[in-house]
């Protein structure tokens, strides 16, 4: 093999680039981020994350790093009202989070674990071969190359590292257009979930005492002709045209624009380039699904890409980032469509809305389904076959006990290792004896949904394997073989 600068290049320092960061270094994997910027961003396009998420941080003892983090526990889906806790765990997400602040904990995560941040660094090219990856990096001091077993462009929806790989990035052009304003120096209605006005939608966030973030929808100008940023005389006159509300007195802290243009790369992986985040899927930004999204991927690719530079990887492993997290993307990209017309369409749609709402209102089963699928709650991966109802689900947060003391079950998973949880004493660390070097085993007492003698969790918190009561450690071995490779 090629001499390499780092096991694994980073592009884009952004959250998803930085959450990925911070897995491979747990997992003992060198990485190198790289981002164009000088400086971190300061603009939050992003104000909180997903149930799902929350849940991701907690299992690697982020969530804490937050500070007080409250729940959205009512939202809607394209402006139907929806109660989120319909499900476990359910929730609209953490609320008002900037973008910001989550890079700052997570950056410091990943730096504090050993990972290499070089800012005003951008790809200009990349080459790959067998074993390897050659980027080059424009910098302050000039030109350099860089070597690298694996490059993640997590570089955003202009991916320059998914330019350079030759992926594809198929999906729908642009019709309409959302505008943003983050206002202050006025007091200005809430209107959290949106409003419908004559002339499009109008949504009002409380952001502190006397500042706001303003999103609105004008149907008269839905798409803008015109590459020149938006001006806060266009937000402030559409704005009180649609609202009746007046901005004259505002001091605007940040003025943006974002259209319902949806893409996802055909494949997140071609060779030793693989892609994640707003680089592989993005889409209209409804329900805290887009970020989120992004760090579901870098925590779903982390542990499986230290395996394969470790020599430790399963056959197809890494592929399996792709044909788990493609799937799930492409269903946001469809959901925050279907949201798009209920949301934002016309008075052509009011019937829509109407049926709509009465499922909603009328069905749990419905109010479930489009909690879980916005949330992320409901994702199950393939993990093989079995009829435990948890299999290829997520470890739900319960009360464990380990040697008579209780924790969460989210806890276990702080190190970012796979856990076996030896539920009914039977032996279930003797069988899996050949994996100690790469899973840790724990006698534990956990009220698991449906019963089970044991569980096996990814890294990822997706369970790979459940014993049924009763039925002993039958299946483990290969579930043991096929997510950790074989035994030592």
């Amino acid at each position: 093999m090629n001499f390499c600068d780092t096991d694994v290049i980073v592009v884009g320092a952004g959250p998803t680039g930085l959450m990925l960061a911070g897995e491979l270094r747990l997992n003992g994997v060198s990485v190198i981020v790289l981002d164009k910027l000088t400086d971190p961003m300061r603009q939050s396009r992003a104000l909180g994350f997903s149930a799902r998420t929350v849940e991701e941080f907690a299992q690697r003892g982020l969530i804490e790093l937050f500070g007080e983090v409250s729940t959205i526990p009512v939202g809607h889906f394209g402006g139907v009202p929806l109660d989120y806790r319909v499900i476990e765990g359910g929730s609209f997400g953490a609320r008002g989070i900037p973008q910001a602040r989550t890079e700052a904990v997570l950056g410091d995560w990943a730096v504090g674990l050993g990972a290499e941040i070089r800012r005003g660094s951008e790809v200009t090219a990349l080459e790959t071969d067998h074993d390897t990856v050659r980027v080059l990096v424009q910098g302050a001091a000039g030109p350099e190359q860089l070597t690298a077993r694996y490059v993640v462009g997590c570089d955003g929806a202009r991916s320059t590292v998914r330019t350079l790989a030759g992926i594809d990035f198929p999906g729908t052009e642009p019709t309409l257009e959302l505008r943003f304003a983050d206002v202050s120096g006025v007091r200005l209605r809430p209107r959290f979930s949106g409003e419908h006005v004559s002339g499009g939608m109008v949504m009002v966030m409380p952001l502190g005492p006397d500042s706001s973030r303003i999103i609105y929808y004008d149907r008269a100008q839905p798409l803008r002709t015109s590459t020149d940023p938006i001006t806060f005389e266009e937000v402030r006159e559409a704005f009180q045209r649609l609202s009746g509300e007046d901005l004259s007195g505002a001091r605007a802290l940040w003025v943006s624009s974002t259209t319902d243009v949806s893409r996802q790369a055909a494949a997140y992986r071609k060779g030793r380039v693989l892609l994640a985040g707003d680089a592989a899927h993005i889409h209209l930004p409804i329900g805290a699904q887009g970020m989120s999204a992004g760090v579901q991927d870098a925590v779903n690719l982390g542990w499986k890409l230290a395996l394969d530079i470790k020599g430790r990887a399963p056959e197809g492993l890494l592929d399996t980032y792709h044909s788990e997290r493609h799937p799930v993307a492409a269903r946001i990209l469809t959901n925050t469509l279907a949201q798009r017309t209920l949301y934002l369409g016309g008075e052509e749609v009011a019937p829509l809305r109407e049926v709509f709402a009465e499922l909603v209102t009328g069905h749990e089963p419905v109010r479930r389904h489009l909690a879980g699928m916005v949330t992320g709650l409901d994702i199950r991966h393939d993990v093989g076959d079995g009829e435990h109802p948890l299999l290829g689900r997520r470890l739900p947060e319960r009360e464990v006990v380990l040697d008579g003391e209780k924790t969460s079950s989210l806890t276990l998973l702080h190190a970012g290792r796979p856990v076996l949880l030896d539920l009914g004493g039977r032996g279930l660390a003797a069988a899996a004896a050949g994996w100690r070097d790469r899973v840790e085993v724990l006698a534990a007492e956990f009220d698991c949904p449906a019963g089970a003698d044991g569980i096996l969790v990814r890294p990822d918190g997706y369970v790979a394997w459940a014993a049924p009561a009763g039925a002993g450690p039958g299946g483990l071995t290969a579930a043991l073989e096929r997510w950790f490779g074989p035994a030592a």
